[in-house]
């Protein structure tokens, strides 16, 4: 018996705020944090929520750990999903200790990656030095992402230093600049221990910072999630979601979830999605 098609969702049901830009966006991209998926998961979480992932980050070092075959097949699923593909900064990080940032690009460009993290969450990178990596991934095509802030449990956002920090990536040609929560959005950068938002640092982080835009918010938590959507808007670049929470994401950037349900329009009208 030949199927009938179900109608489609009426649009001002996908989208009551009327406002989230189709992919490619240039606003409130969504980054999320793969930490080991295999092939058919991750084809699985394409099919479910490719429309809503901007950037896939393998997350840490786990990019050599996979068969290369696999590595490959991943990146290409993603590539045709049109995200960009990043390893963790971790990756890199070690690169540069072990004396093997030549290496690592080599890799990088020949599995297919197309993006990278620039960070110095664990070791210290001088100026000098982010400057060269971010500038050498810029000459080889790769967007770059780098990331503000150490991932030792009670750090704390220094509001100047990552305003003149981000100033001079944004200058040495990085896309965004990735404010550090780790994954689990405890006690690092803008959270407290608890995982809540520091909203005094993030006041003064929204008076002093000029290029809102071109900031990610690491926010792996729904809390913290919200907290973000409803001070930047759903406009707001987010990243390290779990992979299981994208589609969660998606409802409250567009007021489809009670927490966020102000966003919606009062009136039902004609629009795209």
């Amino acid at each position: 018996m030949e199927k009938t098609l179900s109608p489609a969702w009426p649009k001002a049901l996908c989208d009551p705020s009327g406002r989230r830009q189709a992919k490619p966006r240039d606003k409130g991209c969504t980054m999320v944090i793969d930490k080991g998926l295999g092939l058919g998961a991750f084809a699985d979480l394409l099919d479910t929520s490719g429309d809503y992932i901007d950037i896939v980050k393998f997350g840490f070092g786990t990019s050599p750990l996979y068969p290369l075959h696999i590595l490959r097949e991943k990146i290409e699923l993603a590539l045709r999903h049109g995200m960009t593909v990043i390893p963790g900064g971790t990756l890199l990080e070690t690169a540069v200790k072990l004396d093997l940032v030549p290496a690592f690009f080599h890799q990088v460009t020949s599995v297919g990656f197309n993006g990278i993290e620039v960070s110095d969450g664990t070791i210290s990178l001088d100026r000098e030095q982010r400057n060269e990596l971010i500038k050498e991934g810029v000459a080889l095509g790769l967007r770059v992402f780098t990331e503000y802030g150490k991932k030792i449990f009670g750090s704390r956002i220094n509001v100047k230093d990552f305003a003149e920090t981000a100033e001079q990536d944004l200058l040495c040609g990085a896309d965004l600049v990735t404010v550090e929560a780790r994954e689990s959005g405890r006690g690092v950068g803008l959270f407290d221990e608890r995982g809540d938002c520091r909203e005094g640092d993030l006041n003064v982080i929204l008076n002093v910072m000029p290029n809102l835009n071109r900031v990610l918010w690491e926010a792996p938590l729904k809390e913290q999630q919200v907290a973000l959507i409803k001070s930047l808007g759903p406009d707001v670049h987010l990243g390290n979601i779990p992979v299981q929470d994208v589609i969660a994401l998606e409802t409250m950037r567009r007021g489809l979830r009670s927490d966020t349900f102000e966003l919606q329009r009062t009136v039902a009208v004609d629009y795209m999605i």
